[in-house]
């Protein structure tokens, strides 16, 4: 279609109303001067002629795609031979480089759209939505944050330091002052790669679905884990292998795979009092059998112990001492340690960079008329405390992350 310049279109109306009989010529002329007034309205803020001017917002909203689909789509087509960049697509690149070119920066997905692929990726974990969660701005790769270095609340130890005195102990004013240490995250990257075939991709709707699905659980599940069993050299330190973990010995005697009331008891008994509120169990499936029959001795006769779903309790989850019990897959099987972990996220700290960026490539697998999309989410994360606190009158240590030792006899 050839282009037509607005001065032209002014033309060709002025012709056709010349031309035009005078029966009707000036409701005519009100009619066509009312549309070249909305064609130049929408030829200056770059829109499809007609449309209403509702404010930069409307207009904003024109230059956004529908779906995380449409965009991927559009993603392709730049790609293919003859193929032009659309223009909603924005772009990411080194200096020097070309920005329309994948393998010099690649497209960003539209920021409505990593939103919502965080928000799924949180959602699906049970974890990582109870965690703190800080963002590093653009220009960082890490995060230095001071925290108190407290490990024992005996005087002279709270706050690592600061100590009050009562009139007469003390003839004169006594200095003291609070000790901090210095946490640093370093962001790891969590990626994901995906092959898409012509024929999925034919279909906006399900290439959408099949993406935002499979990517929001498997981030979802790696970042839950890695708060749960991370090592911390390249991505979250989990809590199992953090120095503030405490682990409650199992009972004399206990039998292989099994889990007793006194455990749980005991595993409460050193949970920080003031984490107890944000507490949660996390469980092994294999360990449900054993809660359902689990109960303590009330003179003659037992209670249960353990609240089921549907029962006494109307939370979405089971209760156990009052706290919702939140199966997973990341606690380790029955009898081994980590099985059964009670926890209070809220003293874990998850720090990330953005949202999920992405690119694409139809060149990596271009005889399997494929196309690839690559995933990329900067994250990093590790428990506030240093190391279990130990009470001013009591020798047991304290701590928001408690868990069961193997029971192997």
């Amino acid at each position: 279609m050839t282009e037509v310049s607005m001065e032209q279109v002014e033309t060709i109306v002025a012709e056709a109303l010349k031309q035009a009989g005078d029966p009707g010529r000036e409701e005519l002329k009100t009619t066509v001067e009312s549309l070249l007034a909305s064609l130049k309205k929408a030829d200056r803020l770059d829109f499809k002629p007609g449309a209403e001017d509702s404010g930069a917002g409307e207009a904003d909203r024109r230059d956004q795609f529908k779906s995380f689909g449409d965009q991927l789509m559009a993603v392709v087509k730049t790609d293919k031979p003859g193929g032009e960049v659309d223009r909603r697509l924005t772009t990411k690149a080194a200096s020097g480089l070309s920005e329309n070119v994948s393998s010099d920066g690649g497209f960003l997905i539209q920021e409505d759209f990593v939103t919502d692929l965080l928000s799924r990726t949180y959602e699906t974990g049970a974890i990582a939505a109870r965690c703190q969660r800080v963002p590093i701005s653009s220009n960082s790769n890490a995060l230095k944050i001071n925290t108190v270095a407290e490990t024992s609340r005996a005087n002279g130890s709270r706050w690592g330091g600061v100590q009050a005195f009562w009139a007469g102990e003390a003839e004169a004013y006594t200095a003291s002052k609070p000790k901090f240490r210095q946490m640093r995250l370093e962001l790891g990257k969590l990626t994901g790669l995906c092959y898409a075939t012509e024929e999925l991709l034919d279909d906006a709707t399900a290439l959408e679905a099949v993406i935002r699905l499979a990517f929001s659980e498997e981030f979802g599940f790696k970042i839950d884990d890695a708060v749960i069993n991370g090592l911390g050299s390249d991505h979250p330190l989990g809590i199992m292998n953090s120095d503030c973990l405490i682990t409650v010995d199992a009972e004399t005697g206990q039998e292989a795979s099994t889990v007793k009331f006194e455990n749980i008891v005991k595993m409460w008994s050193r949970m920080w009092g003031k984490s107890r509120p944000n507490a949660v169990w996390l469980i092994n499936q294999d360990i449900e059998p054993q809660l359902y029959t689990m109960s303590m001795t009330v003179g003659q006769s037992s209670v249960p112990v353990y609240l089921p779903t549907g029962g006494l309790n109307d939370s979405p989850y089971s209760q156990l001492l009052g706290r919702p019990v939140i199966p997973v897959e990341y606690c380790h099987n029955l009898g081994n340690k980590g099985d059964i972990i009670l926890a209070d996220f809220s003293q874990y700290l998850l720090v990330d960079k953005g949202g999920v960026d992405s690119a694409r490539s139809i060149h990596v697998r271009f005889v399997y008329d494929e196309t690839t999309f690559r995933f990329t989410y900067r994250v990093d994360g590790q428990p506030l405390w240093e190391s279990p606190l130990t009470p001013q009158y009591d020798g047991r240590t304290l701590s928001p992350f408690v868990t069961l030792a193997a029971r192997s006899s």
